[in-house]
C-alpha cells in the first residue's frame, strides 16, 4: 500500500472533464487527476500509487507514458492500466510490450472498468504486503545469521580458552597463525570472507592437544616413539571433536585440524595425503603453523629468526609444503613481518 501522502489511483487523461472516469474507477479511493505525460512523470518520479490509469489519445501518448513509468525502479510493481485508442490489436500488443498491466479498449463498459480497477488495486496492495513481509523475513534471516555467527565465534573463543589452560602460549601462537593464514589466503586470491573463515577456523587446528598428557605436551627433551605416536593423535582427535557440528565454520575447523600435518609429498599424517588431495585450508594452515612454530621459543628449543624460518619454508616448498602457498606467504612478507613485530614470538616478550 502506498504511503498516506500518495493517492491510491492516479488518472492521466487529456479529456477536459475527468470526473466521469474518477467516479467509475475510484469511487472508494483517493484519486489524483493529471492531464499531461510530463505532469505524470513529475508526480510519480518519487511518489507512487496502487493504480495508474492512462487514457491514450491524440493529445497523450499513453503507450510511451507506460514505458517511461515502467522504467522507474519504484514503480516496477505498480499496476498500470491503459485505456487504448486506435487499432485494438496493435494497441494491446504495444501497451503490453511497454509494460502495461492491463489494457481496456473502447467502447468502454463502466462496470467492467470499475471491476478491473478494483482488482488491480487489490493486487497492488497484496503485492505491497508481500514485499513488506519478504523484507521482514529478510531482516529476520539476517538477524538470525548474525546471531548464529556470534554463537559460533563464542564457541570458538571458549575452545581457544580451553586450549590456553593447557598451554599458556597458545593464544599468541594462534593469533599469529591466523594472521599468517589471512596473508597467505590473500596472496592466493581468495575472497576476504574465505580468508577470514579459514583464519578463524585455523585457531582450532591444535584443539585435539587437549587430550595429550602434560608429560608429553610440555616435555623438554625429545619424545619417545610412543610419545610421538600419542602426540600425532591430536589431529584425529581434533577432527572428531568438531566434524559432526551443524556449523560450517566448525566443520571447516575439523578439516583443518585433520589435515594441517599432511605434507605435499605424502609423508605427513594422519592419512598420508599428497598434493591437492590435501584440502586447501589445511595446506594454508600448515605453512602458517610451521612458520610460527619455528620462530617461537619452546621448552625444547629457542625460536629461529623470522628470515631463517622463511628460508626453511622456501627450501621445503614442493616437499613439505604446497609451493603455491609458500609463494603466497613470501609475497606478503612485509605484512607478516609487521604481525611478528606486533606480537613477538619469544617467551620473554
Amino acid at each position: 500500500m502506498p504511503p498516506a501522502a500518495d493517492p491510491s489511483v492516479v488518472i492521466v487523461t487529456a479529456r477536459p472533464d475527468a470526473g466521469a472516469l474518477v467516479r467509475i474507477v475510484s469511487p472508494a479511493h483517493t484519486s489524483r487527476v493529471l492531464d499531461t505525460a510530463p505532469a505524470a512523470l513529475a508526480a510519480l518520479g518519487e511518489g507512487t500509487a496502487d493504480l495508474v490509469l492512462i487514457e491514450d489519445s491524440p493529445h497523450l501518448d499513453g503507450v510511451a507514458l507506460v514505458r517511461d513509468l515502467r522504467r522507474l525502479p519504484h514503480l516496477v510493481g505498480t499496476s498500470l492500466m491503459l485505456i487504448g485508442a486506435g487499432d485494438p490489436a496493435a494497441t494491446r500488443r504495444r501497451a503490453l510490450e511497454a509494460g502495461a498491466t492491463d489494457v481496456v479498449l473502447p467502447p468502454l463498459d463502466g462496470f467492467d472498468l470499475q471491476i478491473r480497477a478494483r482488482n488491480l488495486i487489490a493486487l497492488a496492495r497484496a503485492q505491497g504486503t508481500a514485499r513488506l513481509q519478504a523484507a521482514d523475513l529478510a531482516r529476520a534471516r539476517e538477524q538470525a545469521e548474525t546471531e548464529r555467527a556470534q554463537r559460533e565465534r563464542e564457541i570458538i573463543h571458549r575452545l581457544i580458552l580451553a586450549a590456553e589452560f593447557r598451554d599458556d602460549q597458545a593464544g599468541d601462537h594462534l593469533t599469529r597463525v591466523a594472521g599468517c593464514v589471512i596473508a597467505i589466503a590473500d596472496g592466493l586470491g581468495l575472497s576476504e570472507q574465505e580468508a577470514n573463515d579459514i583464519a578463524l577456523a585455523s585457531t582450532m587446528h591444535d584443539i585435539g592437544k587437549i587430550g595429550v598428557a602434560d608429560s608429553i605436551l610440555h616435555k623438554a627433551g625429545p619424545l619417545t616413539e610412543a610419545e610421538r605416536t600419542e602426540m600425532m593423535q591430536h589431529a584425529l582427535r581434533g577432527y572428531r571433536m568438531l566434524h559432526d557440528s551443524d556449523s560450517p565454520l566448525l566443520r571447516l575447523a575439523a578439516e583443518i585440524a585433520l589435515t594441517h600435518h599432511e605434507r605435499w609429498d605424502g609423508s605427513g599424517y594422519p592419512r598420508g595425503l599428497a598434493g591437492e588431495a590435501i584440502p586447501l585450508p589445511g595446506r594454508i594452515t600448515a605453512v602458517a603453523d610451521v612458520f610460527d612454530a619455528l620462530i617461537s621459543d619452546r621448552v625444547y628449543k629457542p625460536g629461529w629468526p623470522p628470515e631463517q624460518a622463511r628460508r626453511f619454508l622456501e627450501e621445503h616448498a614442493g616437499s613439505h609444503f604446497d609451493p603455491a602457498c609458500v609463494r603466497a606467504f613470501v609475497s606478503r612478507w612485509d605484512e607478516i613481518a609487521a604481525l611478528i613485530a606486533d606480537r613477538p614470538a619469544s617467551q620473554a616478550a
